[in-house]
Parts: structure tokens; C-alpha cells; sequence
């Protein structure tokens, strides 16, 4: 079984704890790992990329120059996609890109992504976190007494706390999320997974059924 180390705010040591089974036990499934990352990553694309083709661009009609006698080779207009500024060839037009997969295989991806972590020991807990306004000095005091600083950290708490996001949001590598918005990418994105207690209660509370 998975465990993780406990740590307080203060960054102090105060044990290990085992994971659920059934968040950090299931089996990893590499197909389904692929399939959710691409559909996220796809998911994210804006689709506004455009290139003009020959009826965009901003020409005459009218030919270039008399069909014979000139030793050139023929031309009918100037944008043509052979000219230098002319139309583009298969260019890249606005379009959606969203798609969408099973929630079932979301799920799978995602405690596959979190099984990954366990194994990897790449879970720690934190308890006792709570700030009345933001503040990023303790954060970032927290991170380096418990060895995180300078990794790529997604912090997972169970509901939103903007004094926690407003003093996270400015340390490098630090993302913050809440529990039930996880997704695959992310956790495997990230170095380590640091998670308040009630986060992990929050987790298994959404995913473990």
C-alpha cells in the first residue's frame, strides 16, 4: 500500500500515512492515460489559427502580364500560391477542437495518474494549514523545510481559499487546485502532489466510489 509523509505547517516531519487503496492502489492504465491527456490538451487549444488563401488575399484579379512573349512562364493572377505573398495552400482555418471521452475512462485516467504518484512516493501531506489573508512567506518557508522547493508542486485543498491561491499564485512552479477539479494531466504534470488532509477526505470522498 502507498504511503506519504505528514507534515505540518510549520514544515516539521510528523510521520507517514497510508494512502486508500482506492485512490492510489488501482492499476496503470497507459491507454487511457494517453486518450485523457490528448483530449485535455485538445480541450485547451483555442482553434483561432488562420492562414489566407488565395481568395483572402488582397489582389487584383486582373492577369499579371500577356500570356506569350515574354519568356515567362504563365501566370493568371497574383495571388496565386506560387507567388511570393500569395495565397496559402491548406492553410490552417478556425475550428473547434473540443472533443469528449467517457467520464468512466476520465476517472480511470485519473486514479491511474494517482496510483502512478503513490508508487513513485511522490504524495505528501499537509495538515494545519490556515491563513486569514495572503500571505507568501510561510508558503514558501513550508516548501523549502519540507524539500519541495523548486519542484513542480500541485497543491490539491478541498474547497477554494483565495488567501491560500493569492499566496501560492507567486511562487514558481506552484499550482493550486481543488480536489474535485482534478484532472490526469495535471497530476502527472507535476512533481509532487502535495495535499491538506481534508483534501485527501475531499478525494476520496468524489473518486473513490
Amino acid at each position: 500500500m502507498a504511503s506519504a509523509k505528514l507534515y505540518d505547517f510549520s514544515g516539521a516531519l510528523k510521520g507517514t500515512v497510508e494512502l486508500p487503496e482506492a485512490l492510489f492502489g488501482a492499476p496503470v492504465n497507459k491507454a487511457v492515460l494517453y486518450d485523457s491527456v490528448r483530449q485535455f490538451l485538445a480541450n485547451q487549444r483555442r482553434g483561432t489559427s488562420k492562414a489566407k488563401g488565395r481568395s483572402d488575399v488582397s489582389y487584383s484579379t486582373k492577369k499579371p502580364y500577356k500570356q506569350k512573349g515574354t519568356g515567362r512562364a504563365r501566370a493568371g493572377m497574383r495571388s496565386s500560391p506560387i507567388w511570393r505573398h500569395g495565397g496559402v495552400v491548406f492553410g490552417p482555418h478556425p475550428r473547434d477542437y473540443h472533443y469528449t471521452i467517457p467520464r468512466k475512462m476520465k476517472r480511470t485516467a485519473l486514479l491511474s495518474a494517482l496510483s502512478d504518484k503513490g508508487v513513485r512516493e511522490s504524495v505528501v501531506l499537509v495538515e494545519g494549514m490556515a491563513l486569514e489573508k495572503p500571505k507568501t512567506k510561510p508558503f514558501a518557508s513550508f516548501l523549502q523545510a519540507a524539500g519541495l522547493a523548486g519542484k513542480r508542486v500541485l497543491f490539491v485543498t478541498d474547497a477554494w481559499n483565495d488567501a491560500v491561491y493569492r499566496s501560492m499564485r507567486n511562487i514558481p512552479g506552484v499550482e493550486v487546485i481543488v480536489s474535485r477539479n482534478m484532472n490526469a494531466y495535471g497530476v502527472l504534470r507535476a512533481d509532487v502532489l502535495l495535499i491538506t488532509k481534508e483534501g485527501l477526505s475531499s478525494l476520496e470522498g468524489v473518486f473513490a466510489q
